[in-house]
């Protein structure tokens, strides 16, 4: 393994090691469990959190900034397409195929809806007063690296670019709004769980 490849042990070691620390402060926090007697059923609700609460018709905000909703669904895509091709890396030369044009389009069509989004939250007003630094740090240094992963692809010699933009990036996840991927799933669980067994969630019907 060379350089790079033990770069990147070390940077996966510390997001895994932050995110593990995040997971032991979560857990520690008391659980407080519902009182009321239930109305409908927890696992419906989580099923109903991960599909049909994720779709853009399903809540108020979503179905009033469409575009907003499909440049993110692009942009994380397109994120998981980067991470697949930095995996993937030391075998790129097995993929020159139809995958290997799949994983660039996706990664490039990422780091544009990245940027762009990173454009609107500039230009907007009431945007730009509710983003923090991290915001503005977090959205340009995964749209670089998505837009290195489909470059490197391209172009061997930008293949280090790409690995110290990835590097730069597992570092960050712990400390910065990237972690969100990983609070993503307890708080989908959650609210799935929470309303469900209250019954107040219904298939094929919006909820604010």
């Amino acid at each position: 393994m060379g350089s790079w490849g033990w770069v990147l042990v070390g940077a996966c070691a510390v997001a895994i090691a932050g995110l593990a620390r995040h997971l032991v402060l979560l857990l520690g926090r008391p659980y407080c469990p519902e009182k009321a007697r239930p109305a409908g059923s927890d696992a419906q609700g989580v099923l109903y959190a991960f599909t049909w609460g994720m779709l853009p018709w399903a809540k108020e905000s979503t179905r009033r900034h469409l575009l907003a909703y499909l440049r993110g669904v692009v942009f994380h895509i397109g994120i998981g397409a980067a991470f697949l091709a930095l995996l993937v890396g030391p075998w790129r030369a097995e993929f020159a195929g139809p995958l290997r044009w799949m994983l660039v389009a996706l990664a490039a069509a990422s780091g544009v809806a990245g940027l762009g989004g990173l454009v609107v939250r500039v230009a907007e007003a009431r945007l730009r007063r509710l983003s923090t630094p991290d915001d503005f740090f977090a959205v340009a240094l995964v749209s670089l690296f998505t837009l290195a992963a489909a470059a490197a692809a391209v172009v061997p010699a930008l293949v280090p670019a790409f690995y110290g933009l990835a590097a730069a990036t597992l570092i960050y996840i712990p400390f910065g709004k990237i972690r969100h991927c990983f609070y993503f799933f307890f708080a989908r669980y959650f609210f799935g769980a929470g309303f469900g067994r209250r019954g107040v969630l219904r298939w094929g019907k919006g909820h604010a």
